[in-house]
């Protein structure tokens, strides 16, 4: 059965807008992860194969621990070639949007995004989704966004395309979406997806090596510094954070991807029911923010917090957002929700 936001009239649509297109040009969120980018290479392939020319367009570069998917040198970084991000677009005759539901997500891509006027299609998994493309797939409820991409391409009848390759990508957004599948990960779709995949030639085993097993030095010093020293577990208060000013990141060689996962690591802790990993970066202008990353376990909804506090947002059990302060601020923002944050989980606990 289809849902509401999967009707066989967009379906219909879609495959039209596809079939009527020559150049098609794909674009996902800054700062890519592995769904982002699994989506992207994934559908590119695809199209590909049906004859389209396809270019893959991000805001910037794709961290380095996803250099393993296959086609991922071929992607263009706004950030490092606007000029050719810019002609692609303006030479596209349909924009496919993965993987985020709003303009400002794309950052200063969106310089190169407003030179094309041709038809748009947004395929995406978070909530509240802004009305800039002509067809929106919208599925919350879906884990990934590569896991929707999935469902989509079964529907347009196009899974004989997909091979290895592609199959290898699509697994990699929904494992690395559900961190290796420990939350957001209880729908029946997700493992009978899988096991299509596998019988496309996926490499299960080789992704999770690729994705979880295979570190820097620097990564691995950066972590367990971050551990040791920059971990605050509030037992009474059910919390965790974890957070790394920028000068620390530097003193680690800090790249792309090597704090994947620190975010999870406090809930590793029994009586811990939700975290946070706070990031200073810097923006286009030169102004310092923090990034924010939280997850909770449960019916513990951090989305809610990042929406109200942190100008973000995602999912009940993984959600992120921005603070323009310093993480000190950041932190004292969580810290004055313990008392709100303590009635929740014990009323959530009671029903």
């Amino acid at each position: 059965m289809l849902s509401a936001a999967i009707t066989e009239s967009k379906i219909g649509e879609i495959k039209n807008l596809i079939s009527e297109s020559n150049k098609i040009v794909l674009i996902c969120h800054v700062s890519p992860d592995g769904d982002a980018i699994g989506s992207s290479l994934a559908l590119a392939m695809l199209l590909r194969k049906l004859g389209k020319i396809t270019d893959i367009v991000t805001p910037d570069q794709p961290p380095k621990s996803l250099s393993f998917l296959p086609g991922v040198k071929d992607i263009v970084s706004y950030s490092c070639s606007p000029q050719v991000a810019c002609k692609l677009f303006s030479e596209a005759d349909l924009v496919i949007c993965l993987d985020f539901n709003a303009i400002s997500r794309i950052d200063d891509a969106f310089k190169a995004f407003s030179l094309c006027n041709s038809p748009k299609i947004l395929i995406d998994h978070h909530l509240n989704p802004e009305n800039f493309a002509q067809v929106i797939i919208s599925e919350p409820s879906y884990s990934s966004t590569c896991l929707l991409l999935y469902r989509v391409i079964k529907l347009l009848e196009y899974t004989s395309y997909i091979d290895e390759n592609i199959a290898t990508c699509i697994y990699t957004g929904m494992v690395t979406d559900t961190g290796n599948f420990s939350y957001n990960s209880l729908s029946p779709e997700i493992y009978l997806t899988i096991a299509e995949l596998l019988q496309k030639g996926l490499q299960k085993d080789d992704v999770y090596k690729c994705i979880y097993n295979s570190n820097t030095e620097s990564k691995l010093r950066l972590n367990g510094y971050a551990i040791s020293n920059k971990m605050y577990i509030y037992h009474d208060h059910a919390a965790g954070f974890i957070a790394l000013t920028e000068s620390e990141l530097n003193k680690y060689n800090y790249t792309k991807g090597d704090t994947e996962g620190l975010v999870n690591i406090p809930l590793s802790i029994p009586g811990i029911v939700y975290s946070a990993f706070l990031r200073e970066s810097v923006d286009a202008n030169g102004v310092h923010f923090i990034k924010v990353s939280m997850r909770s376990s449960g019916e513990f909804p951090v989305n809610t917090i990042c929406e109200r506090y942190f100008n973000g947002g995602g999912h009940k059990n993984a959600a992120g957002g921005e603070f323009y302060g310093s993480i000190n601020d950041a932190l004292n923002i969580l810290q004055s929700l313990f008392d709100e944050n303590d009635k929740l989980i014990k009323q959530l606990k009671t029903e």
